[in-house]
């Protein structure tokens, strides 16, 4: 073997002035660069929350806006509940008449188009009583010791899921 040495480190190039400090510069950038990354990437979550909170509540209002208006037609739907009641109640002739024909056609339609954006009845006898769809005015005593919805004094409603009015009971039990 030769006592030739293949690398002396003593006598590689050496860089050139200023280029650590140029190493150092550029890693300052990066770490900035990075920096700015994260802190956009942050603000583009925190503004996509921001637009989805503001959609929900916009909807939000949307369905409480909607049930305040419906609350208020809830009076003409319970007279054309009662002018029903009155001529089915009454002779045939007179539930034959144009205007009782009319007057069922319109408690129908008014009816259906609130049902089909969310409106429904409670009205169903014999139900369990629930106390949060109920308000029972009376009371009918009987075998069983569950408590039922007797008779229906006056319907309720739910929009959307939520109880808009409770209906009006007697129950039994």
């Amino acid at each position: 073997m030769s006592d030739e040495v293949l690398f002396d480190p003593s006598s590689a190039p050496t860089p050139p002035e200023g280029a650590d400090e140029v190493l150092d510069e550029r890693s300052e950038l990066e770490v900035e660069r990075d920096e700015y990354r994260d802190a956009l990437q942050r603000l583009q979550a925190d503004f996509e929350n921001y637009r989805k909170r503001v959609a929900r509540t916009g909807d939000d209002v949307a369905v409480r806006a909607a049930a305040q208006v419906v609350d208020k037609l809830l009076p003409v739907l319970d007279a054309l509940d009662l002018a029903l009641a009155h001529f089915s109640s009454a002779d045939n002739a007179e539930l034959d008449s144009l205007e009782a024909k009319a007057l069922v056609q319109a408690r129908s339609l008014f009816l259906d188009i609130l049902k089909k954006e969310g409106l429904s009845r409670i009205d169903e006898v014999g139900a369990p009583f629930d106390p949060k769809v109920h308000d029972a005015v009376a009371h009918v005593e009987s075998d069983g010791s569950e408590q039922v919805v007797d008779d229906i004094l006056r319907a309720g409603y739910v929009w959307k899921g939520s109880v808009l009015r409770p209906a009006m009971v007697r129950v039994k039990g």
